[in-house]
């Protein structure tokens, strides 16, 4: 066993390049809205936005149109998910997704009020909410069993890849407005909106150019014949339909990742920290999942999902716990590290034993649960997270240690292990779509 074997990337080098064209868009993409986690608060406190708030205070407007984008994508992605089941294209989905998502982010440039700030922050929720699941189910159809999750994790690294760049170069981008082009001058802010839409823009041109959607002979008869989401499981034993209880730990794992956001300042001053040092804590989650995303993945095919799924939750609990506990800014950091290898350890085998569960022509339902839960996390975090930190600094993340245990629980007595591949078979199995 070679150094590449031990660290889980020898299947890395033979992934499916298809996978790799997905990933690669999906990181541009990711780059163009995590931008925005960082220009749309500063855009609109910079006096820019004015107008009708609606008898509500510019804070709490702020954050309404913030949350817009994540509960408006939330509801859409099942409907989403189910059509391109029926349809089987997942491809023309996730191109009509990112044009959206690419005309949204441009109009931003011209958005001087609450309201149409509010109308376009949904409308990227709903080019996400069109997108997200047919991305997964596309990358669930071009592999297969015994390369499911490495595929998954490559996917999901470059992901996150993505997410950790786009904030990283918001700030330099505003900063160093304004710009001069071709005799016309540019704002900072103008300039992060025009690199969020190219984002996006380059996401849609590389799937149209070279992704294919699977041959609709080898989908399944049954595709995309219940648009309901599924709580409780009929064909086996357990009560709860595992993609549903893999989804309730998903929502934890999200909420985690994003509950510091609305912090800051309350971290800050407990930990007597500057705003530098935060953004250190911060992407320490990021690196982590960027790191072990694909080893993960890959010793998933070779020693099953669960155990995974089961150990990341698990560590997760003192981990959040933790973190409402450290004292100096190294221990949140280590903190936040740890939970970022607990999280990659989960992400990447639950999101490959939907794939197991899915029928060929279904992956859009079945992964619109999970690409929901996620969504919605990512959007309650910070609300959540801004209302518990009333009760006492400790108490928001005490609440998601208990929220990771109990997903802990449902994975360990509601899922069900998928994969047989042992370490000699997953060593030899070929990527999907190689010869």
């Amino acid at each position: 066993m070679n150094l590449l074997e031990k660290l889980g990337l020898r299947s890395l080098f033979n992934t499916d390049r298809r996978i790799f064209t997905l990933a690669f868009a999906r990181m541009a993409d990711s780059i163009g809205n995590s931008f925005l986690i960082i220009v749309l608060p500063l855009y609109i406190g910079s006096g820019v936005v004015t107008g009708q708030t609606f008898g509500l205070g510019v804070a709490l407007i702020t954050g309404i149109i913030l949350s817009a984008f994540g509960f408006l994508s939330t509801v859409l992605q099942p409907v989403a998910g189910y059509l391109s089941d029926r349809t089987g294209s997942r491809r023309i989905f996730i191109v009509i997704g990112l044009v959206i998502l690419t005309v949204a982010n441009f109009v931003y440039s011209f958005a001087e009020s609450y309201a149409l700030m509010l109308i376009i922050r949904g409308v990227q929720g709903i080019g996400v909410a069109i997108t997200i699941p047919s991305t997964v189910a596309l990358v669930n159809e071009l592999t297969d069993d015994g390369s499911r999750g490495n595929d998954m994790g490559v996917f999901n690294t470059f992901r996150f890849l993505g997410v950790a760049a786009g904030p990283l170069l918001a700030g330099g981008v505003i900063g160093a407005g304004p710009y001069q082009l071709a005799g016309l001058s540019i704002t900072g802010f103008d300039a992060a909106f025009y690199v969020a839409a190219l984002g996006s823009l380059i996401g849609a041109i590389l799937i149209m150019v070279f992704i294919e959607d699977p041959d609709p002979e080898e989908q399944d008869a049954e595709a995309g014949s219940d648009i309901g989401i599924t709580v409780f499981d009929h064909d086996h034993d357990t009560l709860i339909d595992p993609v549903f209880a893999l989804g309730l730990a998903m929502f934890a794992v999200s909420i985690g990742l994003v509950l510091i956001e609305p912090l800051q300042t309350t971290i800050n001053e407990h930990l007597d920290q500057g705003a530098q040092l935060f953004s250190v804590e911060f992407s320490a989650f990021i690196v982590s999942q960027v790191l072990l995303q694909t080893p993960v993945g890959n010793a998933s095919d070779r020693y099953g999902r669960r155990p995974f799924i089961l150990g990341g939750l698990v560590v997760l609990v003192p981990a959040m716990l933790a973190q409402g506990l450290v004292t100096t800014p190294i221990g949140m950091i280590l903190t936040r590290l740890v939970q970022g290898a607990a999280a990659a350890t989960a992400f990447a085998p639950a999101f490959a034993l939907a794939g197991d569960i899915a029928r060929s022509g279904n992956s859009g339902t079945t992964f619109a649960v999970l690409t929901m839960a996620f969504t919605l996390g990512s959007a309650v975090g910070p609300l959540l997270a801004g209302y518990l930190v009333s009760f006492g600094y400790v108490v928001p993340f005490a609440f998601t240690a208990l929220l990771s245990g109990l997903g802990a629980l449902l994975v360990y007595s509601q899922v069900e292990e998928t994969h047989a591949t042992t370490a000699e078979t997953a060593g030899n199995a070929q990527p999907a779509g190689q010869d």
